[in-house]
């Protein structure tokens, strides 16, 4: 198993990771008559697709020798209706001002983004957008 779940009550859940104990708390979001005071459930889904590209980014970094210790992704989950579901989500990453990176590198490592295994479990009618800012010193 991997986690489970408990539901509190008032839209509100605790998942816990069984192998780590890590807790995190759900909320529905204001428009779905929570209080939109945690992360909802569709946030979670948005959040992990960016905490996945960063990490398959990061393997392959690592293989590189580069460190993107500092990298940021802002997120923008976009929901439709009818049925209630994620429709889009738009990544954009800010990179730090002092990273030394050549061109080739950042194709390697844009190409790994978009391998990661939630982009690939996210339903086909997910409009995604990425967009990667790279603000960087490239190396002499």
């Amino acid at each position: 198993m991997t986690s489970t779940v408990i539901y509190e009550g008032e839209l509100r859940t605790v998942a816990t990771h069984l192998a780590s104990g890590t807790i995190i708390h759900t909320d529905a979001p204001v428009d779905n008559q929570g209080k939109g005071e945690r992360f909802s459930p569709t946030d979670l889904v948005a959040t992990a697709l960016g905490s996945c590209m960063a990490t398959i980014m990061g393997v392959k970094a690592r293989d590189l020798g580069v460190d993107l210790r500092g990298m940021k992704i802002s997120i923008q989950k976009i929901m439709k209706a009818d049925p209630r579901r994620i429709g889009g989500v738009n990544l954009s990453f800010s990179f730090p001002e002092d990273l030394k990176v050549d061109e080739k590198q950042k194709t390697i490592l844009e190409r790994a983004a978009h391998t990661c295994p939630v982009i690939y479990s996210l339903h086909p009618d997910i409009d995604v957008k990425v967009e990667f800012n790279w603000r960087v010193v490239t190396p002499a």
